[in-house]
């Protein structure tokens, strides 16, 4: 069958309006990082509740908190190549009963070490689905909205994390810190039976792999139920933003690219030093944004704040984080560039030293934390929606899986330093003067990559 009579499926999708179909797959996505990032933040929001109640000290607890993030570094470097073997969909739906599982067995735990033990196996589940939520989305959404769609998305990581705070400040003086838990383990496992039934594999991914186009059709017949497709199907060439310019597209690799090989292609066709330095930004970025997660309602509370009132004001770093990938999203769909990133890290730098100035002035720490959220959490989802065009279809989920797991790295790095610096009693000045080194580390790495790009 000759590949000009073919339907180039990347071309039928940029060019022609976002269908409902399309909407209800980027719903479905931000509904699992939803619940994703309610349980990620939730150990920040029980952490003074838990050491009360369990007696443990705060270098204990970042060990608890990085026991979490260990699984999800693991779940993040290992779904990532799998799902680019056996599709998107049942990774996700995987990781949801995972990290659901994990969430009402933390409710359970009596001891240190079995918190540790369901906090990690939490975090296998939900390491592993925010790669594959990211990848599904971009490979569902024409490319003059792909970006600002997949920050979009990863909002919803942002809202269950504010949301969870509202959460965990009502429940936790009536029901005790497990209600958290119970709550954050109920909705994911609801969220995968609906995903079972609702959510699509990526027709791309299925066309790649071959053997699939039947059921790439039945997807193709509910995205544009108007048209009759009868031609066969392509999967079509990755277009990239270092091709967009005159270059020509990236060709796709066939079934059959596993494992190592997998890996080994985030280095190639020039795509080294950049992989690298995206890893940089993950690690750092990821840092400052868990060490935050993880501490801020302690450090608000040793502020002399109340310890409800502190849990609201960390809500609104999640907050701050939406509006920013909200704007983020738009401007790197009008110009998708690596200095928009930059730009970002470097504002999120200003106000992190600016947190650290606030004191105990409420007003001040609700300004400094919403805008350092912007930075922060915004130019998270910025990362995301970038590493996600950066990689071709066939390495797409390995891509951005890798970066989310070496970030996983800074992740775990973050509470511990956080816990090492409380527990020494640094003030908190010089707890935020330590918090914007990575931000601007950050920021060089992206500039560093859009100047790659220009030369």
């Amino acid at each position: 069958m000759s590949s000009t009579s073919a339907i180039d499926i990347r071309r039928f999708i940029d060019d022609r309006p976002v269908s409902r179909y399309q909407l209800l797959v980027a719903v479905m996505c931000g509904l699992i990082v939803f619940v994703d990032g309610f349980d990620a933040q939730a150990m920040g929001y029980v952490a003074p509740a838990l050491t009360a109640a369990m007696k443990i000290s705060r270098n204990v607890l970042a060990s608890v908190i990085s026991s979490g993030l260990v699984g999800m570094m693991i779940g993040a470097l290992v779904s990532g190549p799998l799902a680019d073997r056996i599709g998107r969909k049942p990774l996700l739906i995987g990781c949801s009963l995972i990290f659901g599982v994990g969430s009402l067995l933390t409710a359970t735990a009596q001891s240190v070490e079995s918190l540790m033990a369901w906090r990690a196996i939490t975090g296998l589940g939900m390491g592993g689905a925010m790669p594959n939520a990211i990848a599904l989305t971009s490979e569902y959404m024409p490319q003059r909205r792909r970006a600002g769609a997949v920050t979009m998305m990863i909002c919803g990581f942002s809202l269950g994390a504010a949301v969870g705070g509202f959460v965990a400040a009502s429940i936790i003086p009536v029901f005790g810190w497990p209600s958290v838990f119970v709550v954050g383990g109920i909705m994911p496992i609801a969220i995968a039976l609906a995903s079972f039934v609702l959510l699509p594999e990526s027709i791309r991914f299925l066309l790649v792999g071959g053997g699939n186009e039947l059921r790439a059709r039945a997807y193709l017949s509910r995205m544009a139920p108007a048209e009759a497709v009868a031609a066969p199907l392509s999967p079509g060439s990755d277009e990239h933003p270092s091709t967009r310019h005159g270059a020509g597209p990236s060709t796709e690799l066939g079934a059959g690219t596993t494992g190592a090989f997998i890996v080994a292609e985030l280095f190639t066709n020039g795509r080294a030093m950049a992989t690298i330095l995206i890893w940089v930004i993950y690690f750092m970025n990821l840092l400052n944004l868990y060490f935050l997660n993880s501490w801020l309602p302690t450090i608000i509370s040793d502020a002399g704040i109340a310890q409800a009132t502190a849990i609201r004001l960390t809500s609104l770093f999640q907050i701050g984080g939406i509006a920013g990938a909200i704007v983020l999203g738009r401007l790197l769909d009008r110009t998708f560039s690596f200095w928009i990133l930059a730009g970002c890290y470097a504002w999120a730098a200003a106000f992190v030293y600016a947190i650290g100035h606030s004191g105990a002035s409420v007003a001040m720490l609700a300004v400094t934390i919403a805008c350092a959220g912007v930075g922060i959490i915004g130019g998270q989802n910025a990362s995301h929606a970038l590493s996600s065009e950066f990689y071709p279809t066939h390495i797409r989920s390995t891509g951005v899986g890798w970066a989310l797991g070496i970030g996983r790295i800074g992740s775990i790095v973050g509470p511990v330093l956080g816990g090492l610096l409380l527990t020494q009693n640094t003030p908190m000045r010089d707890v935020f003067w330590a918090a914007l080194i990575p931000a601007l580390i950050a920021a060089a790495a992206a500039a560093t990559i859009a100047a790659i790009k220009r030369s």
